[in-house]
């Protein structure tokens, strides 16, 4: 007696086919479980064999052997346990064999036969609907499943449910989109007063998807405006949503099932590890980076990370992506985030007050910020310096602009860029690079001219002259100019430093 249930791996978000072979035959009574399978995957005959007990079957006294096919290719998590289970009771002659060639499966088994969430139903959705097959999912999650279309979806809540839908005792329903979540109020700017500078820096990172590093000292609201640039990044598209939801899936960090409306907001402790961040760990899963996809990751406090941390930051802001790569496992992951990091620019935080600084200034803050790297510093385009708030801001009126007034003229200028960019599929100034960029963002005589003496007295890299140009390139958006003049040029460099530590002025 034999049987073969279709379920999936996960390489990054990428679903891979398995094939979960079972075969009963006669032998010394054993439960074998082949195929490259993790400890939670050789853990799932206990539970399988739990689960048919407490639905009154029992495993019969023969040799019964699982492979999962492909077997060179690791097989992690424990949402093998149903498609084994199926594949026994299949082979027991339990279930139909032609009811369940037309489902993939997947699901985590509880001792009582109850059917748990697992990761990764969102992707596994999509694939199985491309291939034209229905879906087997944990009743929690049929909502999730959903989302991938398809009218083949069946999310039992434990395992007697679905052997009754097969055999005619139950008809499961089709399960519906769990419904998106209310979008909740992003804070507002009209809470920060003061920092007019600052401001129009979060505008235009927001405008063009540029990294921000903002350097001042304690209480100065580094950290009020970044948690605000959220609210003034335009909504996310279909295609957005639909991917940066899958990556949160395969995390197991999709809430309620539903797809994600809002870009996401990352904010890590400074005590982060290297693999918390770019991802890995035993199963190669998303790190941060990658969980801030098409959103924002906030580094506050950036010197206190680990320095190996932040070095490893520097591929996927080039080039959108991490491949995490482990002796057991090698997993790809988009990372296209917006980096805004926040520092005091010493380690007491008050350099250039003589009341409040330490005895140690200058040479603290020069130690303090060359725990950063130069190519590090390099690869971020906004640096502007947030001095202490005035008093007489303080007492003065919330400001009148609010986020929803900044956001219109952000959206204004992403929809110009998305226009530009259509042909090459980019959405912001920031991905552009080469020779598109030269194209898109070329400087008029006076801004080139301009351009050209600073790269000579600042000595920028090509890179540093390129993000320059991007910089600029989103100011003239803001403008509505079609191309860039030498006043965008000006404003874009008076957002450069010459080295860390050292500003323009």
């Amino acid at each position: 007696m034999s049987a073969k249930i279709r379920t999936v791996a996960f390489s990054g978000i990428d679903v891979l086919p398995v094939d979960v072979q079972v075969a009963i035959g006669s032998g010394l009574p054993s439960f074998t479980i082949v195929g490259l399978p993790d400890k939670a995957v050789a853990e799932s005959r206990e539970r399988v064999r739990a689960a048919l007990s407490a639905i009154g079957l029992g495993l019969p006294p023969k040799r019964i052997t699982v492979n999962l096919a492909p077997a060179d290719v690791q097989k992690e998590g424990s949402h093998f346990d149903l498609p084994i289970a199926l594949g026994v009771l299949v082979a027991m002659g339990v279930v139909p064999l032609d009811e369940m060639s037309g489902y993939v499966a997947l699901g985590e088994l509880g001792l009582d036969g109850s059917i748990a969430s697992v990761a990764g139903v969102l992707p596994a959705a999509i694939s199985a609907n491309a291939d034209d097959l229905g879906l087997i999912c944990p009743g929690t999650q049929g909502g999730e499943a959903a989302w991938a279309g398809g009218s083949g979806v069946l999310a039992p809540r434990n395992l007697l449910e679905l052997i009754n839908h097969f055999k005619g005792g139950g008809i499961l329903g089709t399960p519906t989109p769990a419904p998106l979540p209310e979008a909740a109020s992003a804070p507002d700017l009209r809470d920060i007063k003061g920092q007019e500078t600052a401001k129009r820096a979060l505008e235009i990172a927001a405008a063009g998807s540029h990294n921000l590093l903002m350097a001042g000292p304690p209480g100065a609201g580094k950290s009020m405006l970044a948690q605000r640039l959220a609210g003034l990044l335009p909504p996310m598209t279909a295609a957005e949503a639909l991917e940066v939801s899958m990556i949160h899936s395969v995390a197991g960090q999709l809430p309620g099932g539903a797809i994600l409306r809002q870009r996401p907001f990352r904010d890590p402790h400074h005590s982060a590890s290297t693999a918390a961040l770019v991802g890995g760990g035993l199963r190669a899963k998303p790190g941060e980076i990658s969980l801030a996809h098409r959103g924002v990751l906030f580094l506050d406090e950036l010197p206190e990370f680990n320095r190996q941390t932040l070095e490893a930051l520097r591929q996927p802001l080039e080039t959108g992506k991490i491949v995490v790569a482990r002796a057991n496992s090698h997993a790809a992951y988009p990372a296209r985030f917006q980096l805004v990091a926040a520092m005091n620019p010493c380690k007491c935080g008050y350099l250039g007050d003589p009341q409040l600084a330490c005895s140690k200034a200058p040479r603290c803050a020069e130690d303090y910020q060359s725990k950063i790297s130069g190519p590090m510093f390099d690869r971020i385009d906004i640096h502007i310096d947030v001095p202490p708030v005035d008093p007489l801001d303080m007492s003065a009126p919330p400001p009148t602009e609010s986020s929803a007034t900044v956001a219109a003229r952000v959206a204004k200028a992403r929809a110009i860029q998305v226009e530009r960019y259509k042909p090459e599929a980019l959405n912001s100034n920031a991905e552009a690079d080469g020779e598109l960029l030269e194209k898109v963002a070329a400087p008029d005589g006076d801004g080139r001219a301009l351009l050209t003496q600073a790269a000579e007295k600042m000595r920028l890299s090509a890179r540093g002259y390129h993000r320059i140009l991007k910089v600029a390139r989103t100011i003239a958006d803001l403008d509505g100019a079609p191309s860039v003049k030498r006043a965008h040029i000006a404003e874009a460099l008076s957002y450069r430093r010459l080295t860390p530590g050292r500003s323009l002025i």
